[in-house]
């Protein structure tokens, strides 16, 4: 995607509507595609067509309309179902930040990004965020008003005093036996073993799993300078902390929990993301439909009509 296309989060994080953030970057992502060289990809339409009688004038694309003032209808290569429940981490380890918002900001913003995206496109999409124990989850729907309340949701502040990604992942996997594409959203910080258990039991279930890893710049460089006080978020711990003694054995425990993550979403054939939060939005869009193209589980479209987008 061409450069002039991309958000900084920062400027995103800025616009205080949740709603607003995802259309933002939903139309960024859309604009940036057609000049992209992946343009005509699957998610993209084959080619415009002039409108027909008969044809439902919710298809047309209004804008070739006002630069041309004539009315072209667009036609899509093949059409799929897909339902997908985004699974959001809002533990209070998710509240750090250090760019003026939060992993949970970040985290929330994605997941309104692609509720926004996938219900545009006519597929149904479902929420459970959680801390040390789920929520209720929000079942996968597309009807006037879902968007809404999902947005609700996701707009909750981190809470709570621990994460338990093993809980909810039970939970869901217990919920919802239809087969469908889950995208979990956090910064993982889990026992591996613990993970590949629950993960590897949805996958093996038939389910299409998305990870997107959300970690701040700061906690994947080390990038502190000054020895300081550091307090677990989740435990209330307080460590104090020389930088120049720490980093390079912090470095080391976080590749091989990278490494050990990497490892573990190969064996299950889960489609893993590791997402800095100063990572423009679009690009991580961008990588959610790729991914649903090459897994043969792409983002519903029509056949010889339009979509909006």
């Amino acid at each position: 995607m061409p450069a002039p296309a991309l958000i900084d989060p920062a400027a995103l994080m800025r616009i205080k509507s949740l709603e607003m953030r995802a259309r933002v970057v939903v139309e960024g992502f859309w604009k940036g595609l057609h000049k992209s060289p992946y343009h005509g990809f699957s998610v993209e339409f084959s080619e415009y067509r002039p409108y027909t009688k008969g044809d439902d004038p919710r298809f047309i694309d209004w804008k070739v309309v006002a630069r041309s003032d004539r009315v072209f209808i667009k036609k899509f290569e093949d059409e799929t179902n897909l339902r997908c429940t985004l699974l959001v981490d809002q533990s209070q380890s998710m509240g750090y930040g250090s760019k003026g918002y939060s992993k949970a900001d970040y985290a929330a913003t994605l997941a309104a990004t692609l509720a926004y995206f996938l219900m545009e496109q006519g597929d149904a999409v479902g929420l459970a965020t959680f801390d040390e124990k789920p929520d209720q989850a929000i079942p996968a729907r597309n009807r006037p008003g879902h968007l809404r309340r999902l947005m609700v949701r996701l707009e909750q502040a981190p809470r709570g005093s621990g994460t338990d990604l093993i809980a909810p992942l039970r939970a869901i996997s217990e919920l919802i036996t239809r087969r469908g594409v889950f995208v979990l959203i956090s910064d993982l910080l889990a026992p591996i073993d613990d993970l590949e258990k629950h993960l590897g039991y949805l996958a093996a279930a038939g389910h299409d799993l998305v990870i997107f890893h959300t970690l701040d710049r700061a906690e994947l460089e080390f990038t502190f300078d000054k020895a300081t006080h550091f307090r677990d978020r989740e435990t209330g711990r307080d460590l104090y902390i020389d930088p120049d003694v720490a980093r390079a054995g912090y470095l080391k425990k976080l590749n091989a929990h990278l490494d050990a993550l990497r490892g573990l979403c190969e064996r299950n054939r889960i489609d893993y993301r590791l997402l800095p939060t100063d990572q423009p939005m679009e690009l991580a869009l961008f990588d959610f439909v790729r991914s649903r193209k090459d897994s043969g589980v792409a983002p519903a479209r029509a056949v010889n009509r339009s979509n909006r987008v």
